[in-house]
């Protein structure tokens, strides 16, 4: 009977642990839900870089385009200070967002003013510059996330 009730008692706290196992990896993998700040800064950072790794290659193709400081500035600066305006602290993310907002503007007008060389690419981060505007927006008017 001795031995019955050692291996009971052990089968019952293999389970109990086994329990807890489940309860804990429950616990990790559910994240606090984000702000709607964040989400629409989240998708600046990934609408600007789908579109800036658009323009990357557009640049790189077998018939690319002129690269002028219009394209070169889509190229580089977007998803670089849209990533700061989404995980950056707030204080700091307004200001990348303002940031975001005026290289987004600046390079889709000299894209279009560009016509010949480079329209092709500046109509791509429209909804990255609406995504950034809303966020930054929502950013200035919360105090904090």
């Amino acid at each position: 009977m001795a031995t019955q009730s050692a291996s009971s008692a052990q089968s019952a706290s293999i389970a109990q642990s086994g329990r807890a196992a489940v309860r804990s990896a429950s616990a990790i993998s559910v994240r606090p839900p984000r702000s709607v700040t964040q989400r629409w800064l989240f998708a600046a950072f990934l609408l600007a870089g789908a579109a800036q790794l658009i323009t990357i290659s557009a640049l790189l193709s077998a018939d690319p385009l002129a690269a002028t400081w219009w394209a070169l500035l889509l190229a580089i600066a977007p998803v670089l200070l849209a990533a700061a305006a989404a995980f950056l602290p707030a204080g700091m993310a307004r200001l990348a967002a303002v940031a975001a907002t005026v290289v987004l503007i600046v390079g889709i007008v000299g894209t279009l003013l560009d016509w010949p060389a480079t329209s092709r690419v500046g109509p791509l981060f429209i909804p990255a510059l609406v995504a950034v505007v809303v966020g930054g927006m929502r950013l200035w008017r919360a105090r904090a996330w």
